[in-house]
């Protein structure tokens, strides 16, 4: 009887230390996979293609070279109701404040820079008074007045007043913001046009290498007859 009572006690205790070791023994877990996260195709600047931060101001024609010109211009182009066609040859430059476009020229040969045709609205003073002021950004290499050398014009053109000037020298500064020079640039050329349209003047401005702007002479001249 006690041999049974005996062998009954052992069982126990020997199946009471088999369950407590299983519930001590350090429970093994599978470590979560890494995740690794992903980079964008590419990379992301988070500025448009095309598009920079370049302040008007501190721009000069041309300064952006072949290798910085924009797309191909897309044709029409217009400034409150007056229309006009760009020339096919230019590329759209970057939008900038107070103007209606921006083109680039392509620099002729020999020239290490292209030209610049900004076209400006609602920037105020009258006709006259802005070609002054544009003449007034050039200096002459003999210390003449620049006025006295300017070509200016009064036309019509499909039925709007058209005045125009013509002067070559150092362009010194666009001024005002409007992208011209901030260093003295000699042998500069300047082709500008004020439009009296109904709802203002819109004022064209092509400057640049004098053999650049004079290689473009004709397609500026195009685009003043595309106005209507």
């Amino acid at each position: 009887m006690k041999t049974r009572v005996w062998q009954a006690a052992t069982t126990a205790l020997i199946f009471l230390t088999i369950l407590t070791g299983c519930k001590s023994a350090p429970r093994q877990e599978t470590p979560a996979p890494e995740t690794v996260p992903m980079r964008p195709v590419g990379g992301s600047s988070g500025l448009a293609v095309g598009h920079g931060s370049g302040d008007s101001a501190t721009s000069s024609p041309g300064s952006m070279g072949e290798a910085g010109m924009g797309s191909p211009t897309g044709g029409q182009s217009s400034a409150g109701p007056l229309k006009w066609t760009a020339p096919a040859g230019w590329n759209d430059g970057p939008e900038k404040p107070m103007r209606a476009a921006t083109y680039l020229v392509p620099a002729a040969g020999g020239d290490r820079e292209g030209g610049e045709c900004a076209i400006f609205v609602n920037i105020g003073g009258g006709v006259q008074a802005n070609i002054d002021r544009w003449i007034g950004q050039f200096s002459q290499p003999d210390g003449s007045p620049s006025n006295a050398k300017a070509k200016q014009k009064r036309e019509t053109i499909n039925g709007f007043g058209v005045t125009t000037v013509d002067l070559t020298g150092t362009f010194n500064s666009g001024g005002m913001g409007m992208g011209g020079a901030t260093t003295p640039k000699t042998g500069y050329r300047l082709l500008g046009a004020i439009v009296e349209a109904p709802s203002g003047e819109v004022f064209f401005k092509l400057t640049g290498p004098e053999k650049t702007i004079t290689a473009a002479q004709k397609d500026f001249q195009s685009l003043l007859k595309s106005i209507r």
